[in-house]
């Protein structure tokens, strides 16, 4: 299965053409998806694999699109999910009994949610842990009072946020500065072709989630607003501190600063920052394994 033979979202050509490419991809019946999937996984059929795939980049693009106001790019954010999404493929069982779309969901969130863990520290988020909960929590409280079309919040809605989330009006303020800047609604416009405005919503596959899928989103988002605050203390104090220092505040220590503070030279800080970073993102993803916010691959 080849990542390469997929249409891929870049900045230049922009998502409205990828989002008409992903379109041509045709919907599978039951039956066809099935019978793909049983060639796939019989045969190691190439080709059936490459149909359920791109069959379902939509429901990844979909998905991708409620991750926009992180702050990272939206051309990479809809790539992961589309790792995620041949990752979901490689593994469907179809004798399960339920379709491709409720599996891949997961896989596809489980990616995307990797990959913002991977990049947390370019979104330069405070140190407390009430705004690491108001980094992963934002949104949701803006979708909750109606505000997500909203750029710069309402005062009534910036205290009506602080006050749900338990942190302060200045930091709603500012975070959601930081991650103002990658979000879109999937009202907007995106071409008029004579004939009225499409929007981005008429382009993306309407999956509906049973119960089930209902309950379990919210348990994850509920379990995963804790992991980067848990995650820190798998660390000592010195590579707390200089974590924090170098990769969390948004004018970092220079690593002459931070040898002096330990009376170590600039490239012994720089060693336990970078043991600091890969111990922080093994335990990240430990904690998400076992809350099943990315699933363990054994």
């Amino acid at each position: 299965m080849s990542y390469a033979n997929l249409p891929a979202p870049s900045p230049e050509q922009g998502l409205s053409r990828y989002m008409q490419e992903i379109r041509k991809f045709p919907m599978l019946e039951p039956e066809e998806e099935y019978m793909l999937a049983k060639a796939w996984v019989d045969h190691g059929d190439k080709e059936s694999a490459h149909r359920l795939v791109t069959s379902h980049l939509r429901l990844a693009a979909k998905i991708a699109m409620g991750y926009r106001g992180y702050g990272l790019p939206t051309a990479e954010v809809v790539s992961e999910a589309n790792v995620g999404l041949m990752q979901a493929v490689k593994r469907f069982d179809p004798e399960k009994g339920f379709r491709l779309a409720t599996y891949a969901m997961w896989w596809i969130r489980a990616s995307i949610q990797e990959y913002i863990l991977r990049s947390w520290s370019l979104v330069k988020l405070g140190t407390t842990a009430a705004q690491k909960k108001l980094f992963f929590n934002l949104r949701k409280a803006k979708n909750r009072i109606g505000a997500m079309e909203e750029g710069e919040l309402r005062p009534e809605n910036v205290a009506r946020i602080a006050k749900d989330l338990n942190v302060t009006e200045e930091d709603v303020i500012s975070m959601n500065r930081r991650m103002s800047g990658g979000d879109a609604s999937l009202n907007a416009q995106i071409k008029n072709d004579g004939e009225g405005a499409a929007e981005w919503q008429d382009w993306l596959e309407d999956e509906d989630a049973d119960q089930a899928a209902a309950l379990a989103e919210r348990d994850e988002y509920e379990s995963r607003q804790e992991l980067l605050i848990e995650a820190m203390q798998s660390l000592n104090e010195r590579e707390r501190y200089i974590l924090t220092e170098r990769r969390l505040k948004d004018e970092p220590m220079t690593l002459e600063d931070l040898s002096q503070v330990y009376d170590v030279s600039r490239e012994r800080i720089r060693q336990i920052e970078v043991r600091a970073f890969e111990k922080l993102q093994k335990k990240m993803r430990e904690l998400a394994a076992d809350r099943g916010l990315v699933p363990a691959v054994n």
